[in-house]
């Protein structure tokens, strides 16, 4: 372990929670909003930057951080991420959309596909044998001119998956340098990503790392420009990120790919060594966030997968096994016109609800929220009023529901 600091960092979606060590021992630790625009740039960043000047200390006595972000995962979630084109091999662009043909309800009536990661698919003139032998070569300039046409329409990230790639990676090696030529800023290779056979596993793996990788790469550039001490550049070598397998790697390492369930995992590992702790060899882990809720099993050993499904995208990647749910404390619950229901939404991203808010301007606006009215019943009244088209607003001072355009909204206690 590094001489200096230590910080250890769980930065969610909603909340960004820092333990730090000092050089003696002493423990200190410190919850801030993820988002607070107007505060601070970086939640995890600002925290130590307050811990260090709490005791007098600089940046300069960092010794490591190390850190687990649900970044890549709430945008992968919320569909947040970047805007990419699919490059596949003549004849299977539509392969991703056909998936493995599975059916998780097979009694449905009404299917609803999942969403795309990828917004453009270009289909490259080429095609290798699975013994490697070229049987169409490929066509540089049609793949040039797509790609360029691509770029001119404002993608920056290409995902590039071959037939047989994974063995014989020579043309999406090709393909990755016209991109690179034409300024492309984000070029995930299907052969380096996840090097294994299955065309479609490997392909989607390809996709969400060139979709996440952009949105992880900006984070992780910002908080070590916000790391760096005066005249000074960040120490990368400093600086380790929670993978989805459990294991840690350095800020240059860290990819979409490895990023899906970095908060997750550390909740795993910190739900298994509390356990053990405690004299359990068999636990549960419920790990509810702003954002996300994480369910996880442990007996005695971690258990891991390596084709798993993480908001309706299919990985091929070694992960802990960990199910994730798109809804949680910050999570917006809404009317959709036949049911109540909740996320994947949040309220303003760090703000769950009207409540958790230390905002002087929020807590102007809670004040004026929260006059004392009377109570109403509007269980009964609301429905009424709902099918008769009006828009009505009931307040108490326990409950306050408003309906809005299409949705009901109830919040939960509002305090002055």
């Amino acid at each position: 372990m590094s001489d200096g600091w230590q910080f250890w960092i769980d930065r969610g979606g909603t909340f960004t929670d820092v333990v730090a060590r000092a050089p003696d021992g002493r423990q200190t630790v410190r919850k801030l909003l993820s988002v607070n625009p107007g505060r601070y740039e970086d939640a995890a960043s600002e925290a130590i930057r307050l811990i260090l000047a709490e005791h007098g200390a600089g940046l300069d006595a960092v010794g490591e951080v190390r850190m687990g972000t649900t970044v890549a995962t709430n945008a992968l979630l919320e569909r947040k991420g970047a805007d990419v084109v699919l490059v596949v091999t003549q004849g299977f662009g539509d392969a991703l959309e056909i998936g493995v043909q599975a059916r998780p309800d097979i009694f449905a009536l009404h299917i609803v596909k999942p969403d795309l990661l990828h917004k453009r698919v270009i289909e490259a003139r080429e095609r290798v044998t699975a013994k490697g032998d070229v049987l169409t070569p490929l066509d540089e300039a049609h793949a040039r001119a797509a790609l360029a046409a691509a770029y001119e329409d404002g993608f920056r990230a290409v995902a590039i998956a071959c037939l047989h790639g994974w063995a014989y990676p020579a043309h999406e090696q090709r393909l990755a340098a016209i991109a690179r030529d034409l300024g492309f800023e984000q070029i995930s290779i299907s052969s380096e990503i996840s090097g294994l056979i299955k065309f479609v596993p490997r392909a989607d793996t390809t996709v969400a790392d060139a979709y996440l990788s952009p949105v992880l790469r900006s984070y992780v550039d910002a908080f070590e420009a916000g790391m760096a001490p005066k005249g000074g550049k960040p120490r990368r070598s400093h600086l380790l990120f929670m993978q989805s397998n459990g294991g840690l790697t350095s800020a240059a390492a860290f990819r979409g790919r490895d990023a899906v369930l970095s908060g997750p995992a550390g909740g795993v590992v910190g739900m298994a060594a509390a356990a053990q702790r405690a004299g359990f060899t068999h636990a549960l882990g419920f790990d509810m966030g702003g954002t996300s809720t994480d369910v996880s099993h442990f007996a005695g050993a971690f258990e891991r997968t390596h084709e798993t499904m993480v908001a309706g995208v299919r990985l091929s990647a070694p992960m802990l096994h960990v199910h994730t749910v798109a809804a949680g404390g910050g999570s917006i619950c809404f009317f959709d016109g036949m049911r109540l229901r909740v996320g994947p939404q949040r309220r303003r991203r760090s703000r769950p609800g009207l409540l958790p808010t230390r905002r002087p301007a929020d807590r102007d606006r809670l004040q004026r929220v929260a006059r004392p009215r009377a109570a109403g019943v509007f269980s009964r009244d609301l429905r009424t009023q709902w099918r008769s088209g009006a828009r009505p607003s009931h307040r108490g001072n326990d409950v306050r529901c408003d309906v809005r355009g299409n949705r009901p909204r109830v919040w939960a206690p509002v305090l002055a």
